[in-house]
């Protein structure tokens, strides 16, 4: 995961879905049997007692939950706090999961590609852009299933969505490749955002970048 890329969104400390989609619901998004943490892991790796071994276990775990942060339970949520206090924000939370190779590395890779599109759901330019483009195509490629006819400031944020409720499911694949998907339409969108709003600056290289990111995490996955 390139700091590059993190530095776009690092204005805040928060990486875990800067915009909460109100058109859509993560209410019903619960976390199956099974998902949890391992508390005896969590009090050695706050300790930095904890090995190796154990540390790839844990970033496993958080892995795992992180698509359902809108609903954790409180025991859940009063456990992972004490990891996200150990980092201090979720920033560093994200940089280590993605030093562990597998889904751990994955997920953080689509949780920083995630902030992207919250960030630029705001930026009118590149809405403005990715309404002109739908007039000519109304569906980029792998994105029809995802998009309504209507392109707005919402839209980039309910892609990121999809790729959150994806990941939740364990379609770590689709989560992927729509992530790609969307990456590529950017990058065709961001000449003309950048002809509207020069601020708008290098967004086709951010999307390339997070495209090699994201393709090479999902390689070892």
């Amino acid at each position: 995961m390139r700091n590059r890329i993190l530095s776009k969104i690092g204005i805040g400390p928060r990486l875990l879905r800067l915009r909460h989609d109100s058109s859509q619901s993560s209410q019903d998004r619960a976390a199956p049997a099974g998902y949890g943490l391992d508390d005896g892991q969590v009090a050695e790796f706050v300790a930095g007692t904890l090995d190796a071994e154990g540390e790839a276990a844990l970033a496993h775990q958080v892995a795992r939950l992180l698509p359902f942060h809108w609903t954790w339970p409180s025991r859940i949520a009063e456990t992972m706090s004490k990891i996200m206090d150990h980092f201090g924000d979720q920033r560093e939370l994200v940089g280590w999961l993605d030093r562990h190779p597998g889904l751990p590395r994955l997920v953080a890779r689509l949780y920083v590609f995630m902030g992207l599109l919250d960030w630029y759901s705001a930026v009118p330019a590149v809405v403005t852009a990715m309404r002109e483009y739908r007039e000519r195509t109304p569906y980029p490629p792998g994105l029809e299933p995802y998009l309504v006819p209507a392109t707005d400031d919402d839209t980039l944020a309910s892609i990121a969505f999809q790729v959150e409720k994806l990941l939740s499911e364990e379609r770590t694949r689709e989560a992927v490749e729509l992530a790609l998907a969307t990456a590529a339409w950017l990058q065709q969108v961001a000449p003309r955002a950048r002809e509207l709003a020069p601020e708008v600056g290098d967004l086709d290289e951010l999307m390339e970048q997070a495209r090699q990111d994201i393709r090479a995490a999902a390689a070892d996955t």
